[in-house]
């Protein structure tokens, strides 16, 4: 490039700052200037999510240890693109004499963690290159000659040859059974409805000490607002020789939660793995399924869920063996198996049963998920007893750790193998029907409950604060309802007696599922207006909701089929064209899929100036 190169990434969180860490680290083979924009609404290094003046009762669900914004280890020099310390290694310098690796830290500081990697990037960043950090919402984007122009919310404009887009969670508009209770909230200024997104977001000083809110869903950001609204309100957990005992500060509200299962999201095991731990599957591989699939278009169910299934039943099987009788016969059974290549399912159950195995039963997702699912309660109070059951069993299992607990250990071995998944259903490689209620509806809400969950002290607070009479989950199959007649909200359960609620105050504690036509942000309104960007369709038959991307370096696919070749997104709003967007963990040493795209974009945004040179769209559907 002989003239400056003028560059932006629109986004400043995880995302945001791997595409930046590789361009720095790329910068040197660029013979020209380059100029560069990082741009973010909140806070630029770390984004709205990741921001550093969140309170730090919002955690992470991933150990310190399994995360790196570094797309390289440290070595004997500074902390610089290509080589920096771990998220752990990190958190060990800022407070010296505790081992972090497997402790869930703050989300704020995360946040500091990456702007500790910006900081560590602007340094070393050679004299051609040049580094903008615009804390502003761009709200326009339109293609202008061989570039683009940006319009910033505050009037300012500014021209770039490439852009890459990494703009993360969405706030959609609201619809249907959803937008009803807002509406009902709208009605009278006694009530108020939250919607779904961030707790941090969330006005939640708003509701009133001693009301009563109900919380629907039960995931992560059901435990991040509970949090917020007890030990935010200045109640405080301690440990008693009963358990963790809540003392309540009296600013509290009364919490009313449910959700379809009607169990909490469970937590995750005790982090018993060392870092840089990778499982090397034997039936899940991508070369067996595409295999055994032939010719055919895959389809999850028939195709992927029983090789999967078989990968974890074989680690859950590996765990009981060590348990039942020691290291040894674990790793000869899993030595046996592994022999076999896991061309034939069917070769497990026999390996077991040789084991004494014969007849134990593989982990079962939908009674995993829904442990009450079909029964009925007579009342809250037997209800409250089989769930607070079914809490301490989870507890017991979170701490006998992910290696230890044959539970835990099988479904940790899920996001392992997400990058399999990915391979194989990424740019509709799934039949239409099959992503859709398979991947979305089926397999993807049940792996995420069961392996994504949050630290064991979050299940140990649940049930300090049911204890203290400050939370009641409501039971299965919640329902939350407007009840003009009693000018409330109504939360109840079919499959609980007598379980019902008037409650003040509803928040929606989940994150709202991606729909780029939904999304209420300008700058995406625009680019769908502009015919920059479309919605993946699979088939031509399912609307995913998620932005049509190509394979990398992921350009935008426009309205008449073809990729924008000076733009690229990564993350969020591509759900759907990709599997698991979301993910923050790339591993203790640097370089994965995480950093891979990231790389690829890099290598893109600083190639020679060849802008109207698309590249061939590889996307199905």
């Amino acid at each position: 490039m002989s003239a400056p190169a003028k560059l932006a990434i629109v986004g400043g969180g995880p995302r945001a700052l791997s595409i930046l860490e590789r361009l720095a680290a790329r910068a040197a083979e660029v013979p020209g200037p380059v100029e560069i924009h990082l741009i973010d609404a909140v806070q630029v290094g770390c984004g709205r999510i990741w921001r550093t003046g969140q309170p730090d009762w919002y955690l992470m669900n991933t150990v310190a240890g399994e995360i790196t914004a570094f797309s390289g280890p440290p070595d004997a020099g500074p902390a610089r693109p290509g080589a920096g310390p771990s998220f752990a290694q990190w958190w060990d310098m800022t407070e010296p004499g505790h081992d972090h690796a497997n402790d869930y830290a703050p989300r704020a500081l995360y946040g500091r963690y990456l702007l500790f990697l910006l900081d560590a990037i602007e340094r070393h960043l050679p004299p051609s290159v040049t580094l903008h950090r615009l804390v502003a919402t761009v709200t326009d984007l339109r293609k202008e000659g061989e570039g683009y122009r940006l319009t910033l919310d505050d009037g300012r404009e500014i021209r770039v040859d490439r852009a890459a887009l990494a703009t993360g969670h969405a706030r959609p508009r609201l619809s249907g059974h959803l937008r009803e209770l807002q509406r009902f909230a709208e009605s009278d200024p006694a009530l108020r409805f939250i919607p779904g997104g961030s707790a941090a977001d969330m006005p939640l000083s708003a509701v009133a000490p001693g009301s009563k809110a109900g919380v629907i869903g039960m995931g992560l950001t059901f435990y991040d607002v509970v949090a917020a609204l007890t030990v935010g309100r200045g109640g405080r957990f301690t440990e008693s020789g009963n358990g963790l005992v809540y003392l309540p500060s009296g600013n509290e509200p009364f919490l009313v939660a449910g959700s379809r299962s009607g169990f909490p999201q469970p937590a995750r095991g005790r982090n018993q793995k060392p870092g840089g731990f990778l499982h090397r599957p034997v039936f899940f591989t991508e070369e067996l399924v595409r295999a055994a699939a032939g010719s055919e278009r895959l389809d999850m169910r028939r195709h992927l869920t029983p090789r999967l299934m078989a990968e974890v039943d074989f680690v859950h099987f590996t765990a009981v063996l060590r348990e039942r009788s020691g290291a040894a016969t674990a790793e000869e059974f899993a030595a046996r198996v592994r022999a076999g290549g896991g061309r034939s399912i069917a070769e497990l159950a026999r390996h077991a049963a040789d084991f004494g195995l014969d007849g134990l039963p593989g982990l079962d997702f939908d009674t995993l998920a829904s442990p009450f699912a079909g029964r009925t309660f007579a009342d809250g109070d037997a209800f409250a007893k089989e769930l607070l059951a079914a809490v301490d069993a989870d507890v017991r299992e979170a701490e006998r750790g992910n290696v230890d607990s044959p539970v835990k250990a099988g479904l940790d071995i899920l996001r392992s193998l997400r990058w399999i998944i990915r391979e194989l259903t990424d740019f509709g490689g799934l039949t239409p029907s099959s992503h859709r209620d398979d991947l979305i509806d089926w397999y993807a809400p049940r792996s995420a409950f069961l392996a994504a969950g949050p630290p064991l002290v979050r299940l140990r607070e649940t049930r300090a604060l049911i204890d203290a009479g400050v939370l009641r989950v409501i039971g299965p199959q919640a329902r939350f309802a407007a009840d003009a007649g009693a000018g409330r909200f109504t939360v109840s359960s079919p499959q609980v007696g007598g379980a019902r609620e008037e409650v003040e105050t509803v928040i929606d504690a989940r994150i709202p599922a991606v729909d780029v036509r939904a999304d209420t942000s300008a700058l995406t309104r625009a680019l769908l207006r502009r015919g920059l960007w479309s919605e993946f369709v699979n088939g031509g038959e399912f609307p995913t909701g998620g932005l049509a991307v190509s394979r990398s370096p992921f350009h935008p696919v426009r309205s008449d089929g073809r990729p924008e070749p000076g733009l690229h997104v990564l993350g969020i709003p591509t759900e759907h064209s990709r599997y698991f967007t979301q993910v923050v963990a790339t591993g203790p040493t640097g370089w994965s899929e995480f950093m891979r795209d990231a790389d690829d974009v890099a290598a893109h945004l600083l190639r020679p100036a060849d802008l109207n040179t698309p590249r061939p769209l590889a996307i199905r559907g």
